[in-house]
């Protein structure tokens, strides 16, 4: 069990740590505080109930927190940052990119490219609203053309969400990663009826899954033999 002087010494590292960095990134601090505010707004509202894996998120959040602030300071994607807020920022499309998809060009690149690990964009779409999700790849079935993702559930190659039964209301559908797609998604891009609305906050977990897009061609790097 954590005792008080253990939070005093690692919030302690963590403010040494900052200043560290902040010498060689002025928005490393700004970063920080933005996504400390943003994670702790959501922890006290959608977080856990069981007190045990609350307090392992919060003694998780400094290094996660480091982690992005350190690669978005340090960013060298085609994105842009907004460091007040510790978030990506793109121009964004007048109407969602996942709306349509082709699904042959889906089947032809899964089967190719899905593997543990990747990352790819799940739209969501409900009665109100339409955004792309960050998610990645946790299970693959190539005999059958499904896998599964670690939050969304089991998909097929074509994209089709097959953990429950549609609704009008909540729907689903695991996009081939493109450009538009994962700018979409790390930058929040949501939509509704009207066109463009503001952008939804990304949670830590896909702040961090954003960290691992291979923006060249957005597979998983070879593993060298």
């Amino acid at each position: 069990m954590s005792s008080a002087n253990d939070q005093s010494t690692s919030q302690s590292d963590f403010f040494s740590h900052s200043r560290e960095q902040h010498s060689l990134h002025p928005d490393f601090n700004e970063i920080c505080n933005a996504l400390y505010e943003r994670e702790l707004a959501n922890l006290a509202h959608r977080g856990p109930t069981q007190i045990s894996l609350l307090k392992r998120r919060l003694g998780g959040l400094p290094h996660h927190v480091r982690r992005i602030a350190y690669y978005l300071s340090n960013n060298q994607t085609p994105l842009a940052i907004d460091s007040h807020n510790g978030s990506w920022q793109a121009r964004q499309a007048a109407s969602c990119p996942g709306k349509h998809t082709d699904k042959e060009k889906s089947v032809a690149w899964f089967s190719k490219h899905a593997a543990h690990g990747l990352v790819v964009g799940v739209w969501v779409g409900t009665l109100n609203e339409e955004h792309i999700e960050l998610d990645s790849v946790d299970k693959v079935q190539k005999e059958n053309h499904t896998l599964h993702l670690n939050k969304h559930g089991w998909f097929t190659f074509e994209g089709d969400f097959l953990d429950h039964e549609k609704s009008d209301f909540d729907k689903r559908q695991m996009l081939k990663p493109t450009k538009s797609v994962m700018q979409a998604a790390c930058c929040g891009h949501s939509w509704n009826h009207k066109g463009k609305i503001s952008p939804r906050p990304l949670s830590l977990r896909e702040m961090l899954l954003s960290m691992e897009i291979e923006w060249k061609n957005f597979t998983l790097p070879k593993k060298k033999e």
